[in-house]
C-alpha cells in the first residue's frame, strides 16, 4: 500500500539503501582473493526491488553498474521468482547477457524478509581468468566468442544449503587459478548476504509499506530530475565520431554517434559505427548501454542517483551486426581497450551544449596481462591498471596517473611484486607528453615490468598509439603511446593489443599517450609554464616550441 512519506523519512531512508549497497562492496573488498578486486576495486555491488528494478548502486565501475538491471532482467527471465529461496545465488558472465566480457561474473541473489522476497542483492567481480586462449581471458586476437574463456549462462551456484560444489567444479576446472577463483566467488556470495541483512534491517526499521513508498518516491524523483536536467539542453541532433587505433585488418575502428534530444528524453545511437569485427574487442549492447548511460550522467548531474528512474529518460540503440551490438559469437574478452573512446565520442558530440563540463580526450590507459609458469611450475598471472592523465578542461588542467571513466584504483608495485614473479623497474610521468592549451592535457605514465619466471605470455589491452588524443577548444593534441619490449636493449615495437612470448628478463614498458589540451596554448599564463617546467610536466625545449616560452614571467 503506497502512503506518503515525510521529506526527513524519505532522505534517511534513502541514504540507507546507497549505504547498503556501499557496505556491499566494502565486504567483497575486504573477503576477496585476488589483487584485482581487493587492490584494484575492479568490482561493483547494487540493490534491486523486488520487481527488479534498479533502486541504489556504490560508487564502482559504470561497466559494471550499468549492465546490472539488465542483468537481474535476464536471471528473471532464466528463473520464476516464486521458486526462489533465501539462500539461493545465481551466477553468469556470459558477453551479451553482462557487462561484455567473461571475466565479469554477476551474482544475483533474491533478498527475504518474514518469509517475503523483498528484493534481490546483485554484485559483479572481474575474476583474475576464466580460461580460453590466454591468461586473464582478455585476448583481441581470437575470431569467435568460444575462444575465449568459459562462457556461463544464468546457473544456481548457491542454495539454502550453501555454495554447490558440483557447478564450481564445473567453473574451477576450466581455469588457471582455481583457489583464486574459488576465493572471490565466496567473496561474491558473502557479499550478497550482507547485502540481505543489511535491507531486512531497513524493513524492520520502517516496515513493508514504508520502505516500499520511499522506491516508488525515489525512483519516481529521480525520473523527474533527470528530465528536467535533459530538457535543459537545446533539443536537436548532435554527431560526433572518433576511432580505434586498429581492427583485424589494421585498419581503425570508426566510432560515431547520433544523440537526439527531444524535450526530456535523450537517444544515443551507435549504429553508424563500423561492422563488428572477427577480434574480441565487440562492444555488446550492455557494455554499450552502460557507458553511454553514464555518459549522459556526467553532462547533466553527476551526483543524481543512479537509479532505474534515472534511467527512464535515456535510450541507448545500436544496428544489430554493428560494432556496438554484435550478434554472438562475436569475441569481446579485450573490450575493456574502448570504454574510453566510447565515453569521448560521447563527450565530443555534447561538448558544445555543456562546455563548462567538456574536456580534451583522455591519455587513455592499459591492462597487461602476463600469464605463465613460475620455476616452481606453479601457475601466476600478473592482471595490472596503468593510468595515464585526464584530458585539459575548460576550467582546470588535466591531472596525472588517475583512473578514467570508471572507479578502479592502482594496484601497488608492493603488492604485484610480492605475488607474481615480476619487478616493476620503472614507474614515472612521461614529461612533454601532454597536449599544449590553455589547460594543458595530463602527462602519460611510464612502467617497466621485468618478467622474473622462466618464460610468459603478454596479452595487451590498450589504445592511442597511432591515433593521438585530441585536443578540445583549439588545445593540442597528446603524444601518442607506445608499448616496448625490452627498451633499454633489443627493443622491439608492440601493437596496442598484441599478445607477445616472454623470456626471463624481458621487460615489458608500457607508454600511455598524453591527454589533450583545452584552449589554445597561446593563452596559457607564464606562470603556469613555469609551474610545469618546474614540476618535470614540460621541457624548456617543448616550452619553446608550442608556448614560445622565452624563460620570462
Amino acid at each position: 500500500m503506497s502512503q506518503d512519506i515525510d521529506p526527513i523519512t524519505l532522505s534517511v531512508l534513502w541514504n540507507s539503501l546507497i549505504a547498503v549497497a556501499e557496505d556491499m562492496g566494502r565486504t567483497l573488498r575486504r573477503t576477496a582473493y585476488s589483487a584485482a578486486v581487493r587492490e584494484g576495486d575492479d568490482f561493483s555491488t547494487g540493490l534491486f526491488d523486488r520487481q527488479g528494478r534498479l533502486i541504489a548502486q556504490g560508487n564502482f565501475s559504470p561497466g559494471h553498474l550499468g549492465a546490472m538491471p539488465y542483468v537481474v532482467g535476464h536471471v528473471l527471465d532464466h528463473f520464476a521468482v516464486e521458486d526462489m529461496r533465501s539462500g539461493d545465488a545465481i551466477l553468469l558472465n556470459d558477453s551479451r547477457l553482462g557487462s561484455g566480457h567473461y571475466p565479469d561474473c554477476f551474482l544475483t541473489s533474491p533478498l527475504f524478509h518474514d518469509d517475503q522476497l523483498i528484493g534481490f542483492a546483485v554484485n559483479c567481480a572481474h575474476h583474475v581468468d576464466m580460461g580460453g586462449a590466454v591468461a586473464g581471458s582478455q585476448i583481441v586476437g581470437v575470431r569467435e566468442s568460444f575462444q575465449e574463456g568459459l562462457r556461463i549462462l544464468p546457473v544456481q551456484v548457491a542454495d539454502e544449503n550453501g555454495i554447490r560444489e558440483d557447478v564450481l567444479r564445473l567453473i574451477l576446472g576450466n581455469v588457471r587459478l582455481p583457489e583464486v577463483v574459488r576465493g572471490d566467488l565466496l567473496a561474491q556470495r558473502n557479499t550478497n548476504v550482507v547485502g540481505g541483512r543489511r535491507l531486512a534491517a531497513i524493513f524492520d526499521k520502517y516496515g513493508t509499506d514504508v520502505v516500499e513508498s520511499g522506491i516508488e518516491a525515489i525512483l519516481s524523483r529521480s525520473e523527474d530530475r533527470m528530465r528536467e536536467l535533459i530538457a535543459e539542453l537545446p533539443d536537436g541532433r548532435y554527431e560526433y565520431e572518433d576511432a580505434l587505433d586498429e581492427g583485424p585488418d589494421g585498419e581503425p575502428i570508426r566510432f560515431a554517434v547520433t544523440i537526439t534530444i527531444t524535450g526530456g528524453e535523450i537517444q544515443l545511437d551507435w549504429s553508424n559505427s563500423d561492422d563488428q569485427v572477427a577480434a574480441g574487442i565487440n562492444s555488446y549492447i550492455n557494455y554499450t548501454r552502460a557507458y553511454s548511460t553514464f555518459a549522459v550522467k556526467v553532462f547533466t548531474d553527476p551526483h543524481l542517483p543512479h537509479n532505474h528512474g534515472a534511467n527512464r529518460p535515456i535510450s541507448v540503440v545500436a544496428r544489430e551486426g554493428s560494432f556496438f551490438n554484435p550478434e554472438f559469437p562475436a569475441p569481446s574478452s579485450g573490450r575493456a581497450a574502448i570504454q574510453i573512446r566510447l565515453f569521448e565520442v560521447v563527450c565530443g558530440a555534447l561538448a558544445d551544449l555543456v562546455p563548462h563540463r567538456a574536456m580534451a580526450s583522455f591519455s587513455h590507459w592499459s591492462n597487461p596481462v602476463v600469464g605463465g609458469q613460475t620455476a616452481d611450475g606453479e601457475q601466476f598471472i600478473f592482471y595490472d591498471l596503468i593510468y595515464g592523465g585526464y584530458g585539459g578542461q575548460a576550467t582546470s588542467d588535466g591531472q596525472e596517473s588517475l583512473t578514467p571513466v570508471f572507479n578502479a584504483a592502482n594496484i601497488p608495485v608492493e603488492v604485484h611484486e610480492h605475488q607474481s614473479p615480476i619487478r616493476v623497474q620503472r614507474m614515472e610521468l612521461i614529461a612533454d607528453s601532454g597536449g599544449a592549451g590553455r589547460h594543458r592535457g595530463g602527462c602519460g605514465l611510464r612502467k617497466d615490468v621485468e618478467l622474473l619466471a622462466p618464460a610468459g605470455q603478454v596479452s595487451l589491452s590498450s589504445d592511442r598509439h597511432l591515433i593521438a588524443p585530441p585536443g578540445a577548444a583549439g588545445g593540442l593534441p597528446g603524444r601518442v603511446g607506445r608499448t616496448v619490449l625490452n627498451p633499454d636493449g633489443d627493443a622491439r615495437e608492440l601493437g596496442s593489443k598484441d599478445v607477445v612470448d616472454m623470456a626471463e628478463g624481458d621487460v615489458l614498458s608500457v607508454q600511455l599517450a598524453g591527454a589533450g589540451g583545452y584552449g589554445p596554448p597561446e593563452e596559457r599564463t607564464r606562470d603556469a609554464i613555469a609551474d610545469d617546467i618546474a614540476d618535470g610536466y614540460l621541457s624548456a625545449e617543448a616550452a619553446r616550441l608550442h608556448y614560445g616560452w622565452d624563460g620570462g614571467t
